[in-house]
């Protein structure tokens, strides 16, 4: 007996001493001295905690890939604030997890299924310079130094102010990010120097060329570009973004490859913008730019994707952009594409309409031209149609259907009326619709479209008469017409008017209130950008009639109110009359070196009102994509608080517009989604170079960062 309670007795000292002696590795893996638990999970989920040798990680991503389906698939969450996190909703198959995070470099991939708890251990970037390559281009583009205020306005050059120069600037982010690797480093393909100046001088002779000078010119431009590129070289870098925080922290990101390795899509279209359940878990649709004449289509229930060839009717048309990429595909037409394939949309009935060029300008049909007896061509001929048609695309039957319009066209929104009128910016000096539902019942493409100049009623009568041309001064006993290129466009739920956009320095948004009887009852209303913004490219109208615009060039935020307007028409009324209708939320981000105004480094390429809560923040939410900075930015209007939405893998992300889906209202924020296209005209900028392809993203915000 005596021996049997020696051996008891150190069998249980020992296990006291096993237990103390992993007391202090528990503790290491927690600031607060305790264990933090594993979350629970489900069998469809991968949950666990992420420490590193400072404890746990909040407000890190951990990134959940696999190979295992029909095509490239990955799913994103955040840490919550002990490190814990959640990866929902995985299909099956076999994932790589790892951790990537600002002030971190990537952990080791871990092998895991659904259905496992996985901790991981994060790795603290080893220097300032290793965390940095991971920080969006918006942050490295911000080591530019703009040419100081003393030195504007610059006669030569044309550029009256920092944000004109930042506005022109900031042009070559309309197709790449500025700032990512692959612009911030002079390639090597392009071979050795004796400067940079040199190495500069051969790269913006050089297709690939991430920049053009233009008004920027060789006595500033040139060498700022220089300086930048030096200064990074020799070790410079920016300022740390901030990790998530807050709602931030509850976002989930879902990736799916599709297109290929030079495929450029430009937009994608999942339900009808003024009913988001139609096409409940129906396929995505994404419209191919300058890389092929083609629709891709993607299933996100079985993550597969086909395309489909878009037709044209002269195959003769001339190419839209710069063929070659010399420098990564030597030879190589990678941008074999005619139609200029731009934006779509679905009707109530499940059809996508879609703009795109499919003749050539000068085959335009009788009924636009003058002599005529089509109303609009009376009012307003138009000769020619320089740019975009339509198309209408029948998913039962596969076909397209080519509908002429004599105005040009890009974007496109449905009017909620009765006959689901389609607007569509892009147009020469017009603005121009098609009545679908007579275009659907009649097949009678001249009888179902119609066009309307821009016309400000400056005599102030109310209504359109004789007016005087867009060279003319102001008479103040007629009205004026206008010059105006647009780009978003926008419908008002509230009042059927219509409100377009435009990128240009400064810029206006104008407002069209088609009447009873257009073209002759058209009349349009200019409001300048605001003083300090430029460039209002994306405009969107909430459910009371407010008007959200994204200023590009400015990186902000401005609501219109057009209700407090104290002046609507007469001679002033010209652009600068309402001033009190504007309130701005300059967008987060850094700004540039040498600027003190509120522009930052980012680029607004255009934006969305989520009307119906399809992400989950709520409703008449606006966003725009944060083009240059790896995110999907949203103002919650309440609070006015901006929430970032990142995206950290790939490294790249490069979104224009978005469009959102409620697949089952009865399901909480799973049933909900915010989609958009991951796709620069240069797939072989992001991360993973040359064999990198284009991406559908669907964004949900969950209530919590542990939501199953």
């Amino acid at each position: 007996m005596k021996s049997k309670r020696v051996l008891l007795a150190v069998f249980v000292v020992g296990i006291a001493a096993l237990f103390a002696a992993a007391l202090p590795r528990i503790e290491a893996r927690s600031r607060g001295g305790a264990a933090v638990p594993a979350p629970v999970i489900s069998n469809t989920s991968i949950g666990g905690v992420v420490t590193s040798t400072k404890g746990p990680e909040a407000g890190v991503w951990v990134i959940a890939e696999t190979k295992d389906l029909p095509t490239g698939f990955r799913k994103i969450v955040v840490t919550d604030d002990q490190g814990r996190y959640v990866v929902p909703d995985l299909p099956k198959g076999n994932y790589k997890v790892w951790v990537r995070g600002y002030g971190l470099v990537d952990s080791k991939p871990v092998e895991a299924a659904p259905g496992k708890t996985v901790n991981l251990q994060a790795v603290v970037a080893p220097s300032a310079r290793a965390a940095a390559q991971y920080y969006p281009a918006s942050y490295w583009y911000s080591l530019i130094k703009i040419p100081p205020k003393s030195l504007f306005p610059m006669e030569k050059e044309g550029i009256e102010n920092q944000l004109q120069w930042i506005s022109s600037m900031k042009g070559a982010i309309q197709l790449i990010q500025i700032g990512d690797k692959a612009t911030r480093e002079i390639p090597e393909a392009l071979g050795k120097f004796n400067s940079s100046t040199e190495a500069w001088e051969a790269l913006l002779k050089n297709p690939e060329s991430p920049v053009t000078l233009g008004r920027l010119g060789r006595t500033y431009g040139l060498p700022m570009y220089v300086d930048w590129t030096d200064r990074i070289a020799a070790g410079e870098i920016p300022p740390a973004p901030p990790r998530p925080q807050g709602v931030e922290r509850n976002v989930v990101v879902s990736e799916w490859d599709w297109s290929n390795d030079k495929g450029f899509i430009h937009d994608v279209t999942v339900s009808d913008q003024r009913r988001p359940t139609l096409n409940a878990n129906g396929l995505i649709y994404g419209l191919e730019q300058f890389s092929a004449d083609k629709m891709d289509i993607l299933d996100p229930v079985a993550s597969k994707w086909n395309d489909s060839i878009v037709p044209m009717r002269d195959q003769d048309l001339s190419y839209n952009y710069q063929k070659t990429a010399p420098l990564t595909w030597g030879d190589e037409n990678v941008r074999p594409a005619k139609m200029r394939l731009h934006n779509s949309t679905l009707d109530q009935d499940g059809k996508l309409w879609l703009t795109g060029r499919f003749r050539k300008a000068e085959n335009q049909p009788d009924f636009c031209k003058e002599g005529s007896s089509h109303p609009s061509a009376k009012f307003y001929p138009i000769p020619k149609n320089r740019d975009l048609d339509v198309e209408l695309y029948d998913p039962e039957t596969k076909k397209f259907t080519m509908v002429d319009t004599c105005f040009p066209t890009m974007h496109l929104a449905f009017a909620e009326d009765a006959n689901n009128t389609l607007w569509f910016s892009g147009g020469e000096n017009v603005v121009g619709w098609l009545n679908t539902k007579v275009y659907e019942q009649t097949g009678d493409v001249a009888k179902a479209q119609g066009w309307c100049p821009y016309i400000l009623d400056t005599n102030g009568n109310g209504k359109v008469d004789a007016f005087v041309g867009p060279d003319d001064p102001v008479d103040p006993t007629k009205d004026k017409q206008i010059r105006y290129q647009s780009y978003g466009i926008g419908t008002n739920p509230a009042d059927g008017t219509v409100w377009l956009g435009q990128d240009s320095y400064p810029g206006a948004i104008l407002r069209v209130d088609p009447g009873t009887n257009p073209p002759y009852t058209c009349k349009t209303e200019k409001y300048n950008s605001p003083a300090g913004t430029a460039n209002p490219k994306g405009v969107y109208v909430d459910r009371k009639g407010l008007v959200w615009v994204a200023f590009a060039a400015s990186g902000t935020f401005g609501r219109f109110d057009r209700r407090k307007c104290k002046v609507l028409n007469g001679p002033t009324a010209t652009g600068d009359q309402c001033p009190e209708g504007w309130t701005l939320y300059p967008s987060p981000g850094p700004r540039f070196k040498n600027v003190d105004d509120a522009i930052n480094t980012d680029w607004h390429y255009l934006n969305w009102v989520d009307q119906f809560n399809t992400l989950g923040l709520g409703k008449d939410v606006p966003l725009a994509p944060g083009t240059n900075s790896d995110s999907m930015i949203a103002l919650l209007p309440d609070s006015k608080k901006f929430v970032v939405m990142r995206i950290p893998y790939p490294m790249g992300f490069y979104s224009r517009g978005m469009d959102g889906r409620i697949d089952d209202p009865n399901a909480g924020w799973k049933g909900r989604g915010l989609w958009t296209t991951y796709a620069s005209i240069s797939p072989w900028h992001v991360e993973g170079g040359k064999g990198a392809t284009p991406k559908a993203v669907k964004f949900q915000v969950r209530p919590d960062p542990l939501a199953n």
